[in-house]
């Protein structure tokens, strides 16, 4: 059953080699990241799943260890799934090197994650990903969250997902009047572990509004069901257009 959640944001800049110092506004949100993982810890699960938006070439389950790239964004380093390797949770190798090649196989929000967990040295229990589309439909992902929930006594879930991405005229996806009330319900729904109100967020309109982390929240709705959890909304913020949130449940 599932005893302790994490709901981080996803974005690559939140790796501060990606954002090259440029990136001071997610100073707050890395910290409430680090303070969530720590209710992880403090929970002892038996083995810790880890959610995330992904295309379609990253979809389905990653294993402990599955490698993961921010090549793509420009910056030499990689990473492991569940490897608490380095202070920063990187490996650093040559680019093109046959440990870990720019072709790495984590989606970014599951690299994200990676770095997440190897920068708060995670060591407490075995770590598998799984990369969800943005089109799964929500009773699928309700359905995949009880799935998740039955495979061990005690199973946490690490759920990495942005809010909307149309908070202002520079946001990815322009400005939308619908995004901060949305953005809203969905903080007030994971501040208040409410699992009810997670089902029913309207996919099609989380579409609309490029809320990538749709999907990963309705997971962990499914997976919630029934475990009587209380949550706490730790950050909450939209410096670049796109809803930033962090929660912890337990």
């Amino acid at each position: 059953m599932l005893v302790a959640a994490a709901v981080c944001p996803c974005p690559p800049l939140l790796v501060p080699e990606v954002a090259a110092g440029a990136a001071p506004e997610l100073d707050a949100a890395r910290v409430a990241c680090t303070d969530a993982l720590g209710v992880l810890a403090a929970a002892r699960p038996d083995r810790l799943v880890v959610v995330g938006p992904a295309g379609p070439d990253a979809r389905g389950p990653h294993a402990q260890g599955a490698r993961g790239s921010f090549r793509g964004f420009g910056v030499d380093l990689d990473v492991r799934l569940g490897s608490a390797q380095g202070a920063a949770g990187a490996d650093s190798h040559a680019p093109g090197s046959p440990e870990c090649g720019p072709d790495a196989g984590l989606p970014p929000s599951l690299a994200v994650a990676a770095w997440l967990l190897a920068r708060t040295r995670w060591s407490t229990a075995p770590v598998e990903g799984l990369g969800v589309g943005e089109p799964l439909a929500a009773g699928r992902c309700i359905e995949v969250g009880g799935e998740i929930a039955a495979r061990a006594d005690r199973v946490a879930l690490l759920v990495m997902g942005d809010a909307s991405a149309c908070r202002t005229l520079k946001a990815p996806g322009y400005l939308d009047e619908r995004a901060c009330g949305f953005d809203a319900e969905v903080g007030r729904a994971l501040g208040t572990a409410d699992v009810a109100a997670l089902k029913a967020l309207d996919a099609e309109l989380a579409y609309e509004l490029k809320a990538a982390g749709r999907a990963p929240w309705q997971v962990l709705a499914g997976a919630a069901d029934g475990a009587a959890l209380s949550g706490e909304l730790l950050y909450e913020d939209a410096p670049y257009g796109v809803g930033y949130l962090v929660a912890a449940w337990s």
